[in-house]
């Protein structure tokens, strides 16, 4: 998929575990490790803004787009 998801940086840049982040965004460690591993196939803004708001970040630190040409190299 063109759409690669950072969350897992932004978890090690605020030295915050999934288990701490998914607590404070209210979803369950699971559904965030679908969304952080690149498996979701959306993501609700009201979940988006709640990951922004908890890790102090805007959402193109968390998702970003790769030329499906070049994605993997």
């Amino acid at each position: 998929m063109p759409i690669a998801v950072d969350i897992d940086v932004m978890l090690a840049r605020r030295k915050m575990s999934v288990g701490e982040l998914a607590d404070r965004i209210g979803i369950t460690p699971a559904n965030l490790a679908v969304l952080k591993n690149g498996r979701a196939k959306a993501v609700r803004f009201t979940t988006l803004a709640a990951l922004c708001e908890v890790l102090k970040c805007q959402p193109g630190d968390l998702l970003r787009w790769e030329d499906e040409d070049t994605a993997g190299e």
